[in-house]
């Protein structure tokens, strides 16, 4: 029976093919003209890859999607996105079109269409209601991130209208939608997670004479999880600021590779004990997943008024992301530390199925 259980989790890793950090993400930048009357300009870009699920781009099915072939769907593509862009001003709709011509652009090593914007509405100050509804259908994890005169918003499956008022501040709204985007993101990013439950796995725990054995003192195990956790914070808080402010460039794909191979080490930690006390190396993977965060935060793009206070609020939705995780684990675990099961079975299988899913992700980035 344990045998078969084990056989089974290994294959569940081995099939397990989800990827941190791909997001569905489109872009909406709007900028204020000075006038009577409100006029916004810009464009909306979205990913190739994510418009051709709802748009066939390739006429001709060779596998290549050539920009001839989306010019010749201009049509469709502005026909899709007034479906599915919409904006109001004092219950009337503002006039939206779409004059110019379709550009090409690129956002992390993809392709993206540019879709030339116009949205005008009889009043400069009063406060306008963006409701945006493209490919939720098709990937309910999409995002627009809208850059509208001096706002930012975020569009998700469960936030499609936003209010934008152009004569108050929107200090306090850009705060919260970047705290709940740090929160967001650690909850979604998988590797994140696999590698705070690969460590805290064994937290509970204490190595004598070769064997894992439970500790009594809860306050040992509060401090030690403390220490880690601490470590971890302060190490990714460090870069993710220190990239996001383009301090450092680091190599999104050699990145990605680190914070496999820290999920990995990790997880195999737990069965082959090599470092027993894991704040420093906790504190060094922990700058490989600051840049992981950062790039999460670039995806999202920082408001232009509030730059500074864009990074330390993703950064705090990130914390309290963590401490959520924390919260829910470190209760269960301290519950069956001293379970023969638990130190014989659940640690060191679910730490086998950790690798397994770290091993692969390892070998897809490489």
């Amino acid at each position: 029976m344990k045998q078969s259980l084990l056989i089974a989790l290994m294959l569940f890793a081995c099939s397990f093919t989800l990827k941190a950090h791909q997001l569905s993400t489109a872009y909406l930048n709007l900028e204020a003209d000075s006038t009577e009357q409100l006029k916004l300009s810009g464009s909306w870009q979205v990913a190739v890859g994510d418009l051709e699920q709802k748009i066939p781009f390739d006429l001709n099915q060779d596998n290549v999607i050539t920009w001839q072939e989306i010019k010749t769907k201009q049509p469709a593509i502005i026909s899709y996105l007034s479906k599915h862009l919409s904006t109001v001003q004092s219950a009337a709709p503002c006039l939206l079109s779409y004059n110019g011509e379709l550009k090409v652009d690129a956002h992390f090593n993809q392709s993206y269409i540019d879709v030339p914007v116009q949205i005008v509405c009889p009043s400069a100050s009063a406060a306008i209601t963006l409701k945006y509804t493209a490919l939720f259908d098709i990937d309910s994890n999409h995002k627009a991130i809208a850059a509208v005169a001096n706002s930012s918003r975020v569009f998700s499956q469960n936030k499609q209208s936003q209010v934008i008022n152009f004569s108050k501040s929107s200090y306090r709204d850009t705060f919260i939608e970047y705290v709940y985007q740090g929160v967001l993101h650690i909850w979604m990013g998988v590797d994140h997670i696999l590698f705070l439950v690969a460590l805290l796995l064994t937290c509970v725990l204490v190595r004598n004479d070769k064997r894992w054995q439970g500790i009594n003192s809860k306050k040992k195990i509060a401090v030690d999880t403390a220490w880690i956790i601490t470590a971890f914070t302060l190490a990714h808080s460090i870069t993710l600021t220190a990239t996001a402010l383009e301090l450092v460039s680091p190599n999104s794909r050699w990145v990605e590779l680190g914070i496999a191979i820290s999920v990995l080490f990790a997880a195999l930690n737990n069965i082959w004990p090599l470092i027993v006390r894991l704040g420093w190396v906790t504190f060094a993977f922990g700058l490989l997943h600051g840049m992981g965060f950062a790039s999460v935060l670039g995806e999202l793009g920082l408001s232009s008024n509030y730059q500074l206070m864009s990074i330390l609020a993703f950064n705090l939705g990130v914390e309290l992301g963590q401490l959520a995780i924390l919260a829910v684990c470190l209760p269960l675990l301290i519950a069956m530390r001293n379970y023969d099961w638990y130190k014989k079975w659940v640690m060191p299988v679910g730490s086998v199925a950790i690798a397994l899913i770290a091993l692969q992700w390892s070998i897809e980035r490489f």
